[in-house]
């Protein structure tokens, strides 16, 4: 089914009818404030969605630190202490 010119006109007409021309712009404005929020919400959850899980800031396991107060390397045999 596909909307034609005459099609749209008689919608029109209808809802001139129904509505009357005060309250169509009326609905009109707030269609398009439920449209704005609703792709709002979508990229707000999208957003929240591929937003990175972890947090630097956060409380955590604290990092073992060798002699010189620097990170111990976390890769290969753990380095062994001195006897």
């Amino acid at each position: 089914m596909e909307l034609g010119a005459g099609k749209i006109i008689l919608i029109m007409l209808v809802a001139l009818l129904v509505f009357g021309a005060k309250r169509i712009p009326e609905i009109g404005q707030g269609l398009g404030k439920g449209i704005r929020e609703f792709k709002k919400s979508l990229t707000d959850t999208q957003d929240a969605l591929n937003a990175p899980t972890h947090d630097d800031s956060a409380p955590g396991p604290q990092r073992i630190m060798d002699k010189e107060n620097r990170p111990a390397p976390s890769g290969g045999e753990p380095k062994r202490l001195s006897q």
